[in-house]
């Protein structure tokens, strides 16, 4: 099978791509820069230079593709993040038809369910809709939180003692994922090519309430009784600027919190629960957390 896997070397592009070429199909990778991509190419998956934002050469690198795997990777520099995350969106549906491509796997996100109040992630939510009038099989994978996120906090756990968001509380319940249990759904999906018209799937590792978030990160780290503090939005939105995001992006952030908070970003993952849970658990990324946080 020959499939085109977009986001370069990501956290799930990377491990997506391996497992293709692993299982022995064709993998296509695109990236726009040839160096991150060195390590794929390397082990048989093929380079394609360019920009997501350049529908010509998505066009092109989409052409005889049995199936695309499509993702919007971050960007901090648009001046309206969710209408750039849309456009994206708009640009993989153009290429997608003219392309001729008939399966497409279209990483989400929990929450795109949403037009919006939901930070970025209503640019999914534009995304998906404009990939849903592409007329292909379209998988939308919509993942959790991502236990990545909590690495940002590592300086704030070592500076003032404490991890938080301006999520939380003892009643609230948080849904969390590896971007590993991602790469494998994604890997399920592309290979089995079962599904038709226009889907979605939510993919979690672990639900955990946030002061068990704090527990296990405090055990991890040796810092027992870590406690997580729940930030007003306010003091949120504060200390993203002064961390040096750019106001757009650290507003989309403080919305999305918000909407954690509120439990209505989460509201169709409840009623759509997956059957099965990845396999990367809370205590297991604690110990990476606790690797980073040694190391700084």
């Amino acid at each position: 099978m020959k499939y085109v896997i977009t986001g370069g070397a990501g956290h799930i592009s990377k491990p997506l791509a391996e497992k293709l070429v692993v299982a022995g199909h064709e993998v296509t990778v695109i990236g726009r820069n040839p160096e991150n991509l060195k390590e794929l190419v390397a082990k048989g998956a093929k380079a394609a230079i360019g920009s997501i934002e350049d529908v010509s050469f998505l066009s092109q690198t989409f052409k005889g593709a049995d199936a695309v795997y499509t993702m919007i990777p971050p960007n901090f520099a648009p001046a309206d993040w969710k209408a750039w995350i849309g456009q994206i969106g708009k640009n993989y549906a153009e290429a997608i038809k003219t392309a001729g491509v008939k399966y497409v796997v279209n990483l989400s996100s929990i929450g795109a369910h949403l037009p919006d109040g939901v930070g970025p992630v209503s640019g999914l939510y534009r995304a998906e809709q404009a990939l849903n009038k592409a007329g292909v099989n379209m998988k939308h994978l919509r993942p959790a939180y991502f236990y990545t996120n909590f690495l940002s906090s590592v300086g704030l756990v070592k500076n003032a003692g404490i991890i938080g968001s301006n999520f939380g509380g003892k009643d609230l319940k948080l849904v969390l994922v590896h971007p590993d249990d991602i790469a494998d759904v994604a890997f399920e999906e592309l290979t089995k090519l079962n599904f038709t018209g226009n889907s979605v799937r939510y993919i979690s590792s672990d639900e955990k309430y946030a002061t068990e978030v704090a527990e296990t990160i405090g055990k991890a780290i040796n810092k027992p009784g870590l406690p997580w503090v729940t930030f007003s939005d306010a003091d949120a939105l504060q200390g993203m600027l002064g961390a040096g995001l750019p106001e757009e992006i650290a507003k989309n952030f403080v919305e999305m919190g918000n909407a954690v908070n509120s439990g209505k970003m989460n509201e169709d993952y409840w009623k759509h629960h997956p059957s099965k849970l990845g396999n990367v658990k809370l205590e297991d990324f604690a110990k990476t957390f606790a690797t980073v946080y040694s190391a700084n």
